[in-house]
Formats: C-alpha cells, sequence, structure tokens
C-alpha cells in the first residue's frame, strides 16, 4: 500500500495502546521510523482513545508513560503530564486498535477502515490526495439499520467478498469469529447488509488440562486472497491460542513440590488482589503518603508471585496461528 503516492510501499500498524503508526516506505524495502498518523486538526488518531473522566478518577486510553517521583505519581500522554492523586487517581489502557487502508468511498486516494477493542468499526475519510493525505472525523460504520459491531477487538478488512465489483467487509472478532457485512450499495456509496458470520467462534483453554495439538483461537484478524488460484476469494485467519508444552510429565516429587508452590501462592495472590481493588474502589487511598504505600505493597506483593511463579513449569504456551478457508 503507498498511501503518500511516492512509488513506494508503505506499512501502517495498529496498537494495543490504539494509535495508528505510519512506516513510510523508502528505496530497496527500506522504512522508516514510523510516526503517530494525525488527523486534519493535528490531533493523533485513536478511535476510542483519549482521557475520559469517571467517578473514580480518570481513566487514559492510549500510549502513556509513567513517573514515579517523591512528589508524587505522574502520567504523561502526548505532551500533557498529569498527576495521579488520591482523590483523582488515574489508570490507563488501551483500545487495542486494527487499522486498514483502502479506498472506501471510490474517490481514488486511500481512506482508513478502524477497528478497536470495543469491537466497533470506523470508516476515517481522506479529504486530501493520492499523494498529500488529510484524515478527517472518522465514522461508525452501519449495516442493516445499525452500527457494525462485533464481541470486542474488531479487525476489519475490506474486499469484494462476492465479486460484485465493489468492497465488502469482514471483520474479526475477539471469540475468534469472522462476519461478513456485505456490500449492496456501490464502490462510491457502499451500503452494508446485516452481518453474516462466516467463521464460527474458536476456542482458548487455560490450566493442566488443555490440549497438545493446535485448535482455532480467538482475536481473529483477516487477510482475503485467492490462495487456490480457481478465481475466488479465500479466507486467512490469525488468531490467539493456547497450547500444552510438550514435556514429560512431572515426578511425584516434582509434582509435590509444585502443589505446595501453588499453595503458597494462594494467599499472596489474594492478597494482589486486594491491593489492586483498593486503586480504585471506595477505600482506595486518601493522602499521597496512602497512594504511596499501595504502590510500594503492590511492588513488594507483585515481585513474591514472580519469585514464586517462575519455580514452576508453565501450564501452557501461548500461539499465534493462521488458518485456511477455502472457498467452496
Amino acid at each position: 500500500m503507498d498511501l503518500n503516492g511516492d512509488g513506494c510501499m508503505d506499512l501502517l500498524s495498529g496498537s494495543w495502546p490504539g494509535e495508528l503508526f505510519f512506516f513510510e516506505g523508502g528505496q530497496e524495502r527500506s522504512f522508516a521510523v514510523p510516526v503517530m498518523l494525525k488527523d486534519k486538526a493535528g490531533e493523533i488518531i485513536n478511535v476510542g482513545g483519549g482521557i475520559q473522566e469517571r467517578s473514580e478518577g480518570l481513566l487514559i486510553r492510549g500510549t502513556v508513560q509513567w513517573e514515579q517521583t517523591d512528589n508524587g505519581t505522574f502520567v504523561t500522554y502526548h505532551g500533557r503530564r498529569i498527576e495521579s492523586t488520591p482523590d483523582k487517581p488515574i489508570s490507563s489502557t488501551g483500545t487495542a486498535s486494527t487499522v486498514r487502508a483502502v479506498d472506501w468511498d471510490g474517490d481514488g486516494d486511500y481512506d482508513l477502515i478502524v477497528g478497536n477493542i470495543d469491537g466497533d468499526v470506523y470508516f476515517i475519510p481522506n479529504e486530501g490526495t493520492t499523494t498529500a493525505y488529510v484524515f478527517g472525523k472518522e465514522k461508525q460504520l452501519q449495516a442493516g439499520g445499525q452500527r457494525v459491531h462485533v464481541n470486542g477487538r474488531a479487525g476489519p478488512y475490506a474486499a469484494d467478498w462476492d465479486c460484485d465489483s465493489d468492497l465488502d467487509l469482514l471483520v474479526g472478532a475477539e471469540d475468534g469469529s469472522v462476519t461478513l457485512f456485505r456490500n449492496t450499495g456501490s464502490a462510491k456509496s457502499p451500503e452494508l447488509a446485516a452481518g453474516m458470520q462466516l467463521v464460527p467462534p474458536g476456542r482458548v483453554d487455560y490450566g493442566p488440562n488443555i490440549s497438545k495439538e493446535p485448535q482455532r483461537g480467538n482475536r481473529a484478524k483477516v487477510c482475503v486472497a485467492d490462495w487456490n488460484g480457481d478465481g475466488r476469494p479465500d479466507l486467512l485467519v490469525g488468531d490467539y491460542g493456547t497450547l500444552k508444552p510438550d514435556r514429560p510429565d512431572p515426578t511425584p516429587e516434582e509434582q509435590a513440590r509444585y502443589d505446595q508452590i501453588r499453595k503458597d501462592m494462594e494467599p499472596i495472590e489474594k492478597r494482589f488482589r486486594e491491593l489492586i481493588q483498593r486503586l480504585d474502589g471506595s477505600d482506595r487511598p486518601k493522602t499521597k503518603e496512602d497512594q504511596k504505600q499501595l504502590y510500594e505493597s503492590l511492588n513488594e506483593i507483585s515481585g513474591q508471585m514472580q519469585s514464586l511463579r517462575s519455580q514452576l513449569p508453565p501450564e501452557y504456551e501461548t500461539h499465534g496461528w493462521v488458518w485456511l478457508f477455502l472457498r467452496k
């Protein structure tokens, strides 16, 4: 994809915090240091991100830097430095963006289709040109009279799935499913029909009884291509899955030691959960000193848990597979 029309292929990437990253391509398949894409107002694009006021404090969805000082705890978000105080504590998370560059409105330049952790999909129009992109305000896509929405972590992909010369929308979801929203309009004026599930949810297991054989997982990410060259689009689906490690079963002595370690961890994990609940709960710290002590206790408990867990064999491994679905 040549986003800036200079004849070199570029790269786009979403991110866990939610900002969209542009890697400008150069000669011999080289890429520049990534930059965060901005809209026409000069604001960094993060659909669903930003600073949100809540009754229990501030929630920042995006890239942040935390700083613990003698004067307090501070968070820097896109150049803005904010203090996390007992009466207004700050927490942070991401929007898990997935982005595709595609000419959605048929005007000859690349627009953006963005999915996020909420399961929603947005269209960001390019109001510039093929050589000078200018991105406007995001618009939530509609299908069948309702917003396009899937079961979390929307991973959109635009392709002519039904081979009628316009772009349809396929969306992967947190549960591993893939939904098709057919374009019943035209290439220049797309209108999406209600969703139809193409691929059912996957499965992710945890614990000692999971399978040693790969199984399709969740967090589906989609690509459409004619994989077998028969003239019909096929479906490639990436996922996140778990697998039981292929290792010998523990000896009785090893199993007894592991059981004891897990027993020792129970009160520590319980204490950790209690401390986490205090961060945003009704009994959260009321002074900076209380807040400092809480963070120190959390760090100490985290260290204890990490030390014990390092003595246990992993019950599962995480993997990402790509599954091929050939078109019938």
